[in-house]
């Protein structure tokens, strides 16, 4: 049975008049606890959500906390360690940590250009897995391109998407959205005007859409 989160998405802006509901998943590449619910939103959902980027470091302004990655090492190291903790716990693939304080804008473009095609989801999964499961940076083109390589998107044409006006509205677009639902934390799924942040509100969020 094909992958439910690798089914061909269409580039709307949400959910459509006449359109079955469907929760949606903000991300950002760079955040790795998103990674951690990734690997599991489309299992542990009832409903296959409908994915969409936000920029991290928007949504830290908006709520005003500051950035663990860029903390002291002893906070860095606990976060380090609590997502290894759940990595090992949901039997997801072991992690190889790469850079992670890096500028990953180009990486969330490329995927926004990839959503533009319909192939969010697969890059994304592509670009996640590089990142935490292989130690990829994602501030590296060669990244970029491995995930763009797994969901059939020319090389060329992601570099030159990435440079796109329309790309980086899209981006923008899509965190605006996400800090208007009152997003203020990533991982985020939406639902009804609800929020729940975080990777391990999954289950709770699955819990309020079966209901």
């Amino acid at each position: 049975m094909a992958d439910p989160r690798l089914r061909r998405e269409l580039p709307t802006a949400g959910n459509a008049p006449g359109v079955e509901k469907r929760p949606l998943f903000y991300f950002d590449l760079g955040c790795p606890y998103a990674y951690l619910a990734a690997e599991r939103v489309a299992t542990v959902l009832p409903i296959p959500p409908i994915w969409r980027l936000a920029e991290r470091a928007a949504i830290l302004r908006a709520s005003g906390r500051d950035d663990w990655m860029s903390g002291p090492a002893e906070l860095r190291l606990r976060h380090l360690s609590e997502i290894e903790r759940r990595a090992r716990e949901r039997d997801l693939l072991p992690l190889r940590w790469p850079e992670l304080q890096v500028d990953t804008r180009r990486a969330m473009l490329a995927a926004a250009f990839a959503q533009g095609t319909g192939r969010l989801v697969a890059f994304s999964l592509a670009a996640f897995r590089h990142a935490y499961a292989a130690g990829r940076s994602l501030a590296s083109d060669e990244t970029i391109l491995l995930a763009a390589a797994a969901c059939e998107l020319h090389p060329r044409a992601v570099l030159a998407g990435i440079d796109l006006d329309s790309t980086r509205a899209r981006l923008e677009r899509s965190t605006a959205e996400a800090l208007a639902a009152g997003v203020r934390m990533l991982p985020a799924v939406v639902w009804e005007g609800r929020v729940f942040h975080g990777d391990d509100s999954l289950e709770a969020a699955a819990s309020a859409i079966a209901a």
